[in-house]
């Protein structure tokens, strides 16, 4: 028995489907190609956006809002003083500011008046504050009133006597307030942000809910168990709405496959019987009558051909029985490694017939839970496949190894393989791929191969050797506890 190491990276399948790829992937990148996250995230950026802005909107709201009441104060203020400017003249104007700068009620108000020669006549600031340079501009400035720091919102005029009138306010308390909802509005963002995370999560769970209801029905499904349907919550939402038509798509599937199983089963089972009889009633022919050789001839082709015939429709109840899932209340665990090698050994000798050669590399253990006799025949389809399509002195490669969890056996040829748009039918029923047209043949070897795959909860991939073809059938191993 030739062993050669185990196949380079080249021959190794990768992995296609998403099970397959799940074990490769960074869990990050998987969380960010998960549907129900993008749309949780979605969420929860559009409602930490709403949160945000409406947070700011109240905060410049309420600072704006409170600015312009201390600034229509200090507008009236302003007119006032003007009248009495016009009326009494500097003095009034002085008399009314210390009046004012007199009553406690008055605490936050800010006055500086000078004559036209820059001379302080009144009010509580030291000197004109630096950087107000303008008339009839509002300014926020650091100022010194009676010799204490402050912060001030001050506007100035030229009265019309020609003195310069400074007003302002005191607006501490303001900042002090614009402050305090300022941080009122960060806690309450904080706040909604907690809510808007706890709202993702709760929409994460409830649409993972959903599609890992439809995704186990599906997966269940692809898996040969036509019976499994949609869960419905009951609730008459758009969820349930949802798994009704799912459900009703497929008993309408589950309704047409039966139809075409049960006309393709029912030709094979009532023919089978009368093409036996006819095989039978030949050899009975050309073992009991004087016929010529020609006629011998014809009958001897005539058997052959009904023998393939029975045989085709053998196998298209082999496949009925074998997706029907007949076959799995005899399944128990059991190790391949001994099956395979007995096969490595018998197709051995059948390829050095051939002129060809057959480089096996089996790993021990390969458990499985499933019918040793069922991939036994998957894999000699294969095998057989690869012999047929194989030209002498070409390698054949049968590997067999457990990797991820997941048992794969690996049969590489060097033939004509299957062009890439012919691999996604070349497990239907009598497909045969245009290299294979002249071949014999019924076109039944890998529909029941993937039949068997599936049965065993597996999958069966079509890779490209190049050149050639590489089979694997990939079975979830049956690890022991612990």
């Amino acid at each position: 028995m030739d062993s050669t190491p185990p196949l380079t990276p080249e021959l190794r399948p990768q992995p296609e489907t998403a099970r397959a790829e799940a074990h490769i992937r960074p869990r990050g990148l998987k969380l960010i190609r998960s549907a129900g996250i993008r749309f949780a995230l979605a969420y929860g950026v559009v409602f930490a956006l709403a949160a945000f802005v409406l947070a700011v909107s109240v905060w410049r709201s309420t600072s704006t809002l409170l600015e312009r009441q201390v600034q229509s104060s200090i507008t009236d203020d302003i007119s006032l003083l003007i009248e009495h400017d016009q009326f009494g003249g500097a003095a009034s104007v002085v008399a009314a500011l210390q009046q004012r700068l007199a009553s406690p009620q008055d605490a936050d108000r800010i006055y500086l008046f000078m004559d036209t020669t820059g001379t302080r006549l009144a009010g509580n600031l030291d000197q004109w504050p630096a950087g107000l340079s303008q008339m009839q501009t509002w300014y926020w400035l650091p100022v010194r009133r009676d010799g204490e720091p402050s912060t001030a919102l001050l506007r100035a005029t030229t009265l019309p006597s020609g003195g310069t009138l400074l007003v302002g306010r005191d607006v501490r308390a303001l900042t002090g307030l614009r402050d305090m909802l300022r941080d009122a509005m960060i806690g309450t963002a904080s706040l909604i942000l907690v809510l808007g995370v706890l709202s993702v999560l709760l929409i994460r769970a409830q649409f993972r809910g959903v599609i890992r209801d439809i995704s186990g029905t599906t997966r269940a499904i692809a898996q040969g168990d036509l019976s499994r349907r949609v869960p419905r919550t009951g609730k008459g939402d758009e969820f349930d709405e949802l798994a009704g038509l799912i459900n009703d798509m497929l008993d309408r599937i589950s309704r047409l496959m039966d139809g075409v199983r049960q006309v393709s089963n029912a030709i094979a089972h009532d023919l089978r019987t009368p093409i036996t009889r006819a095989r039978a009633r030949l050899e009975d022919v050309a073992a009991h009558a004087d016929v010529p050789e020609p006629v011998q001839t014809a009958i001897d082709r005539a058997t052959q051909d009904l023998d393939g015939i029975v045989r085709v429709f053998e196998a298209l109840l082999r496949i009925a029985e074998i997706e029907a899932g007949a076959r799995r209340a005899a399944f128990v665990t059991v190790d391949l490694s001994p099956m395979l090698r007995d096969m490595d050994e018998l197709y051995h000798a059948v390829a050095e017939e051939r002129g060809l050669q057959l480089h096996a590399a089996i790993s021990s253990p390969l458990p499985v839970f499933g019918d040793r006799e069922l991939v036994q025949q998957a894999v000699a389809n294969l095998l057989d496949n690869a012999l047929k399509f194989s030209a002498p002195e070409a390698v054949i490669r049968l590997s067999a190894l457990l990797r991820d969890g997941v048992v794969e056996i690996t049969v590489a040829d060097h033939g004509p393989g299957i062009a890439p748009a012919d691999r996604a039918r070349a497990t239907e029923r009598f497909f045969r791929a245009e290299a294979a047209r002249n071949t014999s043949g019924s076109g039944l070897g890998l529909a029941l191969v993937a039949a068997v795959a599936q049965l065993h909860n597996g999958t069966l991939h079509l890779l490209d050797n190049n050149p050639g073809l590489c089979a694997v059938i990939s079975i979830p191993a049956q690890l022991p506890p612990g």
